[in-house]
């Protein structure tokens, strides 16, 4: 069993839409094949990984390093002790060889990317879906049925006003959605707050968290929290910039409902760093970590372990990216929900096709590995890498 050949290229995902500090008109993504001599059905098993959603492609980092580490390797290096399937765990090893610690950033995506496809290869040769090989290897070996989603919306968009924001939200909840994210910090507060009680016509208070994508300096932060605390929201996400502990615990100092962040943190030493300095309150806040940005699955499991043994419940880690492998990761490692992009960051936002959502909880793929197969958009995309022709 090895590995045979790694496959990669980069498309477009750009939309006509923006959130409080960038448009997502010029945006990429990278996909990438991981081929394997194992055969299934007349064709041979590959893993499908791509760069996360709201990020460029990293693929040129995967071409020119972490790709030729791993097809260089010995073969037997990369498997299991039992030598019957892949061990992600010394592939991730082999791809960060001769990397210095530190320097997280694009590395960070391009590793998941990677890590990505082969804990799908994996999982398809175990024959299971990924969240049946995490929960059995890695979580309490419960295997659920569904578990909490929520939907991210509510951008900014040309030519859209209170009406066409409280129709999109009607949308989501006609789709089975019960907790609707909005986007707030990119119009005056005054504006913002206009748009939030357009919103709350349509949805409770405690069912719609707000989302300022880092946007804010410690003063306008406060004054936003200040001004949207008596709704009593579901959550405040990412108030100011990701890597500014101090402005996350003093917003968590005078903001007392809940707050939600990690989402732009990409290993588990920025998340430890979170949580030792950011003020983060474990019986109230969410944390985010968005496991396509940060090192792929291996390292997930690390922070995972981190949270817990600094005395969180990994229960409120809800991870970003709304997307197959944060619905996988979620239900495999007993994680307290995951997001949704079900019409947005396409082909790669949503999830399997006509998989059900109902009150507020989503259904699993049966399919093995991910189930990117059954995702057809996505499908289209990667079955142009040819892999599966060989």
């Amino acid at each position: 069993m090895r590995i045979v050949d790694i496959r990669e290229t980069t498309i477009s995902t750009g939309e006509k839409r923006s959130n409080a500090v960038m448009d997502f008109s010029d945006m990429t993504t990278g996909l990438v094949a991981v081929v394997t001599d194992v055969v299934r059905g007349g064709r041979p098993v590959v893993g499908y990984g791509f760069s996360g959603t709201g990020r460029y492609s990293l693929n040129s980092i995967c071409r020119e390093r972490m790709i030729p580490r791993i097809l260089a390797a010995n073969p037997e290096s990369l498997l299991n002790e039992a030598g019957d399937n892949l061990d992600p765990f010394r592939v991730w090893s082999c791809m960060m060889q001769k990397e210095k610690p530190g320097g997280h950033g694009d590395r960070a995506v391009a590793v998941a990317t990677l890590d990505m496809a082969v804990w799908d290869a994996a999982a398809k040769i175990a024959g299971e879906p990924l969240y049946a090989f995490l929960a059995k290897r890695y979580g309490n070996g419960e295997l659920p049925d569904r578990v909490p989603v929520y939907v991210g919306g509510g951008y900014y968009a040309p030519g859209r006003g209170l009406t066409e924001l409280q129709d999109e939200i009607r949308g989501h909840l006609d789709d089975g959605f019960t907790i609707i994210k909005m986007k707030i910090g990119g119009a005056p507060l005054d504006e913002d707050l206009r748009r939030i009680e357009a919103v709350l016509e349509v949805v409770p208070a405690d069912r719609l968290a707000v989302d300022a994508n880092g946007r804010f300096e410690t003063g306008e932060a406060l004054a936003y929290a200040g001004a949207i605390a008596p709704y009593r929201l579901r959550w405040f996400e990412e108030p100011g910039y990701p890597l500014d502990f101090d402005l996350q615990a003093e917003v968590g100092r005078g903001y007392d409902g809940p707050l939600a962040t990690g989402e732009n943190l990409m290993s588990t030493w920025d998340a430890k760093n979170l949580l030792r300095y950011g003020g983060m309150r474990p019986n109230k806040d969410y944390l985010q970590f968005d496991c396509a940005l940060s090192y792929g699955i291996c390292e997930y499991i690390r922070t995972i372990a981190m949270v817990e043994e600094a005395g969180w419940s990994r229960r409120r880690i809800y991870p970003h990216g709304g997307h197959l492998l944060s619905l996988q990761i979620t239900a495999g490692l007993a994680l307290g929900g995951t997001e949704a992009y079900p019409k947005t960051h396409q082909p790669v936002g949503g999830f399997t096709d006509g998989l059900r959502i109902a009150d507020g909880y989503v259904g699993l793929p049966d399919l093995p590995g991910l189930g990117f197969e059954g995702k057809a958009n996505f499908y289209r995309a990667v079955k142009a890498l040819g892999a599966e022709d060989r």
